[in-house]
């Protein structure tokens, strides 16, 4: 709970209220809020639970494809340079001459 809650609870408390009385109308207002900021997001209709569920879904299976794409990219970097260093070896033990 942030410290000017807390000093208007405390303070509410002071002049009569009750503290069961306070935290009632600060989670009410919490409640009203996120009511508030949800439909401003259009996200306070049934279908919104749903629509979330498919956006997580779509967003993992963005960051497995980036994560495998950076995979395959390694690899192929590695098997490239490793291609490369079998040719330069075979070049310089003189295989090259085998081929011809």
């Amino acid at each position: 709970m942030s410290a000017v809650l807390a000093q208007l609870l405390a303070q509410g408390a002071d002049e009569g209220a009750t503290l069961a009385t306070l935290r009632a109308i600060v989670e009410e207002a919490g409640e009203a809020g996120a009511v508030r900021a949800l439909t401003r997001l259009g996200l306070a209709d049934a279908g919104a639970e749903r629509d979330l569920a498919e956006l997580r879904e779509l967003l993992r299976a963005w960051r497995d494809a980036k994560r495998s794409a950076w995979k395959a990219a390694i690899a192929w970097v590695c098997r490239i340079a490793g291609a490369l260093l079998l040719a330069g070896l075979a070049v310089k033990l003189g295989f090259g001459a085998w081929v011809k």
